[in-house]
């Protein structure tokens, strides 16, 4: 019999699971785990996606340093396919890389450049780590697209042979990425896990870090939102269909405990926008790629969460010569409440401290 939940239980369960309540983890390994993935968009209009993510669940004691740390010196986490994970996921993924690449456009691509492929093995063998402009384009066929990867052939090359497991991201700078060989970014002596195990395993890890989820859902081309037949069936008032449940979830729902965050357009919990609308009755779309002209929220506006209730938007920019965060507007999706603006403006603070800036253009109440 499949669980019935009031969208109030669903919301709670989503909120609780991404690690929004007041109960906050204790470190970033902890919250990538939790979470799965953390994106690592870099538009900066107020901090990167992925320090805004892991801000907005620990607060004051994360710092962008530390997560480099874990990337580059005690490899606890690795980059792959645009979201930061934790090493332990590793043996789950190396399935879905033996399958890559997938569109038969690149695998014909990839084996009419087998020379290129060596050559750049080789440089990095004896180099790496290198960025692509630090690799001859040697490629015996371009690479076409209609986008802005046409004719890129070195830096198409090592993303999919990141894709491949070959070739892994060993650090960023100012001057982007730097790719070195798997085998010195990766531990070696991981556990084997079978495809069918592997996908059982990331489905079930999706659902905790979801807590309530379609079976299907969007199609993500690298790290689907899918959950298909894990955690148990359940209907949400005011749904239609059948969800799937994380029971333990469902067995800490009169456990939560509300607070305030300001999130990433990127983030998890909004990114499934039907989802979104559908348990939280909220409408957003980030709005960086349309015209000024015809944007409702702002460049980068960031999703307010109050309790287990999307409240508004905060459409700011950080501007760092100057020393403040710009405060342009706090969309109220219906008027705040004397607590709901305290709440808010708090956070807005709070921000602007961890950044290390000061607010301005913000009405206080």
């Amino acid at each position: 019999m499949a669980h019935r939940l009031t969208r109030e239980q669903a919301r709670r369960i989503a909120v609780r699971a991404q690690l929004l309540s007041a109960d906050r983890p204790a470190g970033i390994v902890e919250t990538i785990d939790a979470l799965t993935v953390v994106n690592i968009e870099p538009t900066a209009a107020i901090a990167p996606s992925a320090d805004l993510i892991l801000w907005s669940r620990l607060g004051w004691p994360y710092q962008p340093a530390d997560l480099v740390r874990l990337v580059e010196e005690d490899r606890a986490v690795f980059e792959w396919g645009g979201f930061y994970r934790t090493m332990a996921d590793l043996p789950l993924l190396l399935p879905e890389m033996a399958k890559r690449p997938q569109s038969r456009e690149a695998r014909e691509w990839l084996a009419a450049n087998d020379v290129f492929r060596r050559e750049v093995m080789a440089k990095l063998r004896a180099e790496g780590p290198l960025r692509p402009a630090d690799i001859a384009d040697t490629a015996q066929v371009s690479w076409r697209s209609s986008g802005w990867t046409d004719n890129r052939n070195t830096l198409q090359l090592l993303e999919m042979l990141v894709l491949r497991g070959d070739v892994a991201i060993s650090s960023r700078d100012s001057g982007g990425r730097l790719f070195d060989l798997a085998e010195r970014v990766y531990p070696t002596d991981l556990p084997v896990v079978s495809p069918e195990d592997a996908a059982r395993e990331r489905a079930e890890r999706r659902l905790t870090s979801y807590g309530v989820a379609r079976a299907k859902s969007l199609s993500q081309p690298i790290e689907p939102i899918d959950v298909g037949g894990v955690g148990e069936e359940a209907v949400i008032d005011d749904t239609a269909g059948t969800w799937r449940l994380d029971p333990e979830a469902l067995a800490a729902v009169d456990d939560f405990v509300p607070r305030t965050a300001l999130l990433s357009p990127f983030d998890r919990l909004v990114f499934d926008r039907k989802r979104l609308e559908e348990i939280f009755g909220y409408e957003y779309l980030l709005e960086m790629y349309k015209p000024a002209a015809k944007r409702r929220w702002g460049y980068f506006a960031l999703p307010i969460l109050h309790g287990d209730r999307f409240v508004g938007k905060l459409d700011a920019k950080a501007d760092r010569k100057a020393g403040v965060l710009r405060v342009f507007a706090v969309h109220e999706d219906t008027p705040f409440d004397a607590l709901t603006t305290e709440a808010v403006h708090r956070e807005i603070h709070d921000l602007a401290q961890w950044l290390g800036l000061e607010v301005q253009g913000l009405r206080e109440a």
